[in-house]
């Protein structure tokens, strides 16, 4: 790819983009059901791009731009730091922990339930399915296309040359119904009083539905910390973003060079945004650096990533199962349901509708599908739900990499249910675990406070 494909897809994006905003502000069904232009955009894009009427001159990387975008935006978390307050330090812990346990409990529900009900059920209908089957979906809906494509990968290396097919049409379906499913919650969740910083459409005021704001509702983007006759004050703070990120893809690829431990390279960025916050915070450049800058770029790295998440779908996948893949498929769809509306207002407080839709859109996709839903329901990250996300990933991340890297060997030769044992083994421990120190809100009411307002 060429500097000017680079340039032509993100133009072409935002001319989408432009176009999305004014079909929000214009058509009263799509402000009904609160869909950004963002995504919008995307949705037309797929429309006329390679996998529908291909008018659209995109280059062949539309796909990876999403994993890129994603760096920067956790990047931006990390660079604007966090703070404990050691007045309210218990709901800090109860609030992180609970929901790093809730995030553990949507990945390894979906590594145990959907191959075991593959084996129990699908395997016995229909014979000729291998007993790594179900993990196919678990690739699709927890780990996006990226993942499907290895899993699948792997299955082809132990003899099964239709697991990939298998394992994209999953990911593709995983990304539809999180996003169709995702909006109908959201739905029903503002009519129920479920949201906590949105309301129902009816009582949502006029710039919210259109997304144009009228000049007595406008605010500062944020302050000017560096003169702009030295430097741009946008260019500075672009500049330590686009540094922490450049530094966690360097120290990813070393690490993976030394060790061959592949770990997601925006928990690296991540982790170095952190350091760098400590640094700032000690020597006082941190002074310098505006959070509401910060948040703004994050802001827009986020519509360009939902934009090309959607435009780049691959709904040509062919469906070669169909009947036991509609089985599987189900499946996982309830398991997602569940995990949304029984786990999650259980294994989370304050917020706990915010945080849930979140993870049930990164359980059935990629991130920027729970970026999309996240972000229809807490524009501000008040909920800290990318925060705790952040802070979760290093631990969450050894969970994944086993069931994608051993998963598809244990499932195909004969240690099935060592796999699926061990990750019913974490399933339970997450449950235990909430309810040992605590953090069981399941007899709580729904329509419960928000984030912060839970423990006043």
């Amino acid at each position: 790819m060429s500097v000017n494909d680079f340039l032509l897809d993100f133009a072409i994006a935002s001319l989408f983009i432009m176009i999305g905003q004014l079909i929000r502000a214009k058509v009263t069904l799509i402000q009904k059901f609160f869909v950004p232009a963002s995504m919008i955009a995307g949705f037309l894009a797929l429309l006329l791009g390679r996998q529908g009427m291909n008018v659209l001159p995109f280059s062949d990387s539309i796909g990876s731009y999403s994993g890129v975008l994603i760096i920067v935006i956790f990047a931006a978390v990390g660079i604007n730091g966090f703070s404990f307050s050691k007045k309210d330090f218990k709901a800090e812990v109860d609030r992180i922990g609970s929901y790093f346990s809730y995030k553990v409990l949507a990945q390894v529900i979906q590594f145990s339930l959907a191959p075991l009900f593959s084996i129990l059920v699908i395997s016995r209908l229909f014979p000729q399915i291998n007993y790594g089957f179900g993990l196919c979906l678990a690739a699709g809906f927890s780990g996006g296309h990226g993942t499907a494509a290895a899993v699948g990968s792997a299955f082809e290396r132990l003899g099964d040359p239709e697991a990939m097919d298998i394992a994209m049409t999953c990911a593709t379906v995983g990304i539809l119904a999180g996003i169709f499913g995702g909006l109908f919650f959201i739905k029903l969740g503002t009519r129920l009083g479920w949201t906590k910083y949105i309301r129902g459409f009816q009582s949502i005021s006029g710039d919210l539905q259109t997304g144009l704001l009228p000049k007595e509702h406008r605010h500062s983007m944020g302050q000017e910390t560096i003169s702009s006759m030295v430097l741009d004050p946008l260019a500075w703070h672009l500049a330590v973003l686009l540094l922490a990120s450049g530094a966690g893809m360097l120290l990813n690829k070393w690490i993976f060079a030394k060790t061959g431990l592949d770990l997601p390279t925006y928990l690296v960025a991540f982790l170095i945004a952190i350091a760098m916050f400590l640094v700032f915070r000690k020597v006082g450049i941190s002074e310098y650096i505006d959070e509401n800058v910060i948040s703004r770029i994050s802001g827009t790295a986020t519509d360009y990533l939902v934009f090309f998440g959607i435009a780049s779908i691959k709904i040509s996948v062919i469906v070669k199962y169909a009947v036991p893949l509609v089985l599987l498929l189900l499946c996982g769809i309830v398991i997602v349901v569940i995990t949304l509306m029984f786990f999650g207002p259980a294994m989370n407080r304050g917020s706990w509708f915010e945080r849930s839709i979140f993870v049930f859109g990164y359980s059935t996709g990629v991130f920027a599908i729970g970026f999309i839903l996240l972000r229809i329901v807490d524009p501000d990250n008040l909920s800290k739900t990318l925060n705790d996300t952040a802070f979760a990933a290093p631990f969450t991340t050894p969970i994944e990499m086993f069931a994608w890297s051993m998963g598809s060997m244990m499932l195909m030769n004969g240690n099935h249910w060592k796999f699926i044992g061990l990750y019913l083994a974490i399933l339970a421990a997450c449950i235990i675990f909430n309810i040992v120190f605590k953090w069981w809100w399941l007899k709580e009411p729904l329509d419960r406070p928000a984030e912060g307002a839970a423990e006043r």
